[in-house]
């Protein structure tokens, strides 16, 4: 496997008053050519920082990128090559005062490509009439057509998506999830998936990075996660996803709070929601270790007491 990706020990830094938020601490990954990896979990955990990150938008503290075989150093015309974006927004992703020819353009006259807007457009199933039209005169799922297109101009050979149906109609998502895989394959992009909505990543993830607070706490494919979680984490992030089997039923409230992510933790950075900590777990961070039991297979977890041992 070709490794389009290759994320190792990177720290991003924030210093606000009273101290330094670790949006990021020490996360490596990997993207495989073809491969979709999402990445999940709450709110302020450092989903999008690792997209800027990737993007080459956000300085790091610490550690690597490797993107299609070079290091990203900060933003360049090079990257518009290597990685497309897809933003949570089509509204406020696309300039109001540009067409959508001219939106779509854009990666391809920063590189200094050549592209056919129209064909970009039937790709992505708008006909030509929109290359003329601007933002407001379309619909969200229009937009993020267009968003879409724009991100695959130049073929890269990564593409970024940061919640890509989250401001969508709930009708218009699965178009949109169903044209993301149409275009993986006839364009054998990769896609690093970022997202809180676990239905639409079981719908299109190969494998699955789990963060809390700027940490990578389960690593493993889509079935080894959603089918034998490890972290209780991630064990409570799936029971609070909707189902057909919990309609009605509001998920119970992990104990504790979520620690100040100004303060250096000892231990389990989870250890105070945690229903099975115990006294090891404050002494030291668990390292993410690959599981012993067979079945589970390659999934990697950061836990003393894993579940489904």
């Amino acid at each position: 496997m070709v490794t389009v990706l290759e994320i190792d020990d990177v720290s991003v830094h924030f210093d606000v008053q009273d101290g330094v938020i670790r949006a990021l601490d020490g996360v490596s990954l990997t993207v495989e050519a073809g491969e979709t990896l999402a990445v999940v979990g709450e709110s302020g955990c450092g989903k999008t920082t690792l997209a800027k990150v990737i993007l080459g938008l956000q300085p790091i503290a610490g550690g690597s990128v490797i993107l299609n075989g070079r290091e990203v150093k900060g933003p360049g015309r090079q990257n518009a090559k290597n990685v497309g974006m897809v933003w949570q927004d089509p509204f406020a992703s696309l300039d109001p005062r540009w067409t959508v020819a001219k939106s779509i353009l854009e990666p391809l006259n920063l590189s200094g490509s050549k592209g056919a807007v129209l064909e970009i457009l039937e790709e992505v199933g708008l006909d030509g009439t929109f290359a003329q039209q601007y933002p407001h005169q379309m619909s969200g799922g229009q937009r993020q057509r267009v968003a879409i297109g724009r991100a695959l101009a130049l073929r890269p050979p990564l593409v970024v998506c940061d919640e890509p149906t989250a401001a969508l109609d709930l009708s218009i998502r699965a178009q949109i999830l169903n044209l993301l895989k149409d275009l993986q394959k006839s364009a054998g992009c990769s896609y690093l998936y970022i997202s809180h909505d676990l239905t639409t990543v079981r719908f299109l993830a190969d494998r699955i990075a789990v963060m809390y607070l700027g940490r990578i706490v389960e690593l493993g494919s889509a079935a080894e996660v959603f089918d034998s979680p490890r972290h209780p984490y991630t064990k409570a992030l799936l029971d609070s996803a909707p189902s057909i089997q919990r309609l009605m039923q509001l998920p119970e409230a992990l104990p504790g709070e979520i620690p100040d992510p100004r303060t250096v933790q000892i231990g389990c950075k989870f250890m105070g929601r945690c229903p099975y900590r115990q006294e090891v777990c404050g002494s030291k961070e668990p390292e993410l270790t690959v599981g012993a039991n067979a079945e589970i297979g390659s999934s990697k977890f950061r836990c003393y007491f894993p579940l489904n041992r």
